[in-house]
């Protein structure tokens, strides 16, 4: 049985690369009926540095289990690095290398991922709206075998 959740809040954050794209999803998440808070970067500054904002908006997500984080980068790599080692938090990436209807889907029903890293650099702002729906549209499968999984995880997260 999948497991539905109502989302309470989308954080957005990101990078210098990923900031044009980041200014116009809010609205349109916004627009569908969302609570976004943005987290910065809030300028396109190529001096910036991303642990700077994604580290505090993947602390805010790990608060609640019903909030989600977006983040907007580069290559959206080194901020799945950083994001996942948050507690509580299971970062995916995609940057466009496959349709998202399968690969974002797993990500949310085996691995009830909290965050989505996508990499603008490989992706244009309808690809970046497509990820995002079929992300936020799937539900955990809550399935014994994923929940085992993801237990061991938190277990050797919380040793930190």
């Amino acid at each position: 049985m999948k497991q539905k959740i109502k989302i309470k809040k989308i954080y957005l954050s990101g990078d210098h690369a990923g900031f044009k794209i980041k200014e116009k999803i809010k609205p349109w998440l916004e627009k569908k009926g969302f609570k976004v808070e943005d987290v910065g970067p809030f300028n396109s500054d190529p001096n910036d540095d991303y642990p700077d904002y994604v580290i505090p908006m993947a602390k805010l997500v790990a608060k609640n289990p019903n909030n989600r984080g977006i983040i907007i980068a580069g290559s959206g790599q080194g901020e799945v690095i950083a994001a996942n080692r948050v507690p509580k938090i299971r970062t995916a990436l995609y940057y466009g290398s496959s349709p998202p209807e399968k690969i974002l889907k797993l990500s949310r029903e085996h691995n009830n991922s909290n965050v989505l890293s996508l990499g603008a650099f490989f992706m244009d702002e309808n690809l970046v709206k497509r990820a995002i729906t079929v992300w936020l549209q799937t539900p955990f499968s809550n399935d014994t075998r994923h929940k085992r999984r993801l237990k061991k995880i938190e277990k050797l997260s919380s040793k930190k």
